[in-house]
């Protein structure tokens, strides 16, 4: 796929590479790292090229290579020196910059090669804990400083999530529950970001559970349902903007989904992490660290 052009401030260099402006523009002066282009007012604008070349510096810097070393190299031998750097944290770095570069130019045949090659180390569960959620934090903090756009976020959100459906659709056809304990997954009225409730459901299958996944914005009234169907069930939603009142969510959980019994309501997301624990029912469960959901399944 050709490249997309797209032209990069300093600023989005160093929200990308995590190297400090100051930095990138002493290296520039003194070892002529980067030859970037001036706007009309002297502003400098970095290309893809450049990018890339100052997140395989910065991946080299952190490995212990120094700067004044890495500045005698040229850009290929810089390349290949990233590649025979294999140790484990290494390929973890290496990873995410790769990602990012493919989110950038909307790259997915970047994305699928590197993500094919750690699978032939590592476990899918261990490339979304140790690769894909520290990216996606990145992500984040990338939007947040206006470094990236929506659209950004947006391609690959939507690049994991489709190797979250594969991985899932693979256990269900693998492997059989080895557990009665049955999950209704869900996300409440106006919350549509589902990644993190999509991989939860891949652990609880992983562990042996049995899992209904209903999917974003889903008013609490249409599963009453499926509560005359399956009477013993385990709920769990993730809330990450929605609803604007948690404390308004569980009360209304408790008055049309219990109705006289307890049903487990396991709560995941920034909007739940905003709630204090001492004022929750005993059948609210809040989970403020994966780690510690994972533990208990």
């Amino acid at each position: 796929m050709e490249l997309i052009k797209q032209n990069f401030s300093i600023k989005d260099l160093e929200n990308l590479s995590g190297i400090k402006a100051h930095t990138i523009r002493m290296w520039e002066k003194r070892y002529n790292i980067l030859s970037p282009e001036r706007t009309e007012t002297n502003i400098r604008m970095y290309d893809s090229s450049s990018l890339q070349k100052i997140l395989n510096i910065a991946f080299l810097n952190e490995n212990g290579y120094k700067i004044s070393r890495i500045s005698k190299l040229s850009e290929e031998e810089i390349t290949a020196m990233v590649h025979r750097i294999t140790s484990s944290i290494s390929d973890e770095n290496r990873a995410i910059n790769q990602f990012k570069m493919a989110m950038m130019n909307f790259d997915e045949t970047l994305f699928d090669k590197t993500y094919k090659g750690l699978l032939e180390k590592k476990s899918f569960k261990t490339i979304f804990n140790d690769i894909f959620l520290p990216l996606l934090n990145e992500v984040g903090m990338l939007w947040q400083t206006d470094t990236i756009k929506p659209i950004h976020e947006h391609y690959i959100v939507d690049l994991i999530k489709q190797k979250l459906y594969l991985n899932i659709v693979d256990i269900k056809s693998t492997k059989d529950p080895s557990k009665d304990d049955l999950f209704i997954l869900f996300l409440p009225e106006n919350e549509i970001h589902d990644i993190g409730i999509l991989y939860i459901q891949y652990l609880l299958l992983h562990a042996g559970y049995q899992t209904i996944f209903l999917g974003p914005s889903l008013p609490l009234s249409n599963m009453k349902f499926l509560l005359e169907r399956y009477p013993n069930v385990r709920f769990l939603s993730y809330c990450t903007i929605a609803p604007v009142n948690m404390q308004d969510f569980i009360n209304e959980f408790q008055e049309i989904i219990c109705d006289g019994r307890q049903y487990e309501l396991n709560l995941f997301g920034h909007k739940a992490n905003m709630i204090k624990d001492t004022a929750l029912p005993e059948n609210i469960k809040i989970y403020r660290d994966l780690n510690n959901f994972t533990k208990t399944i």
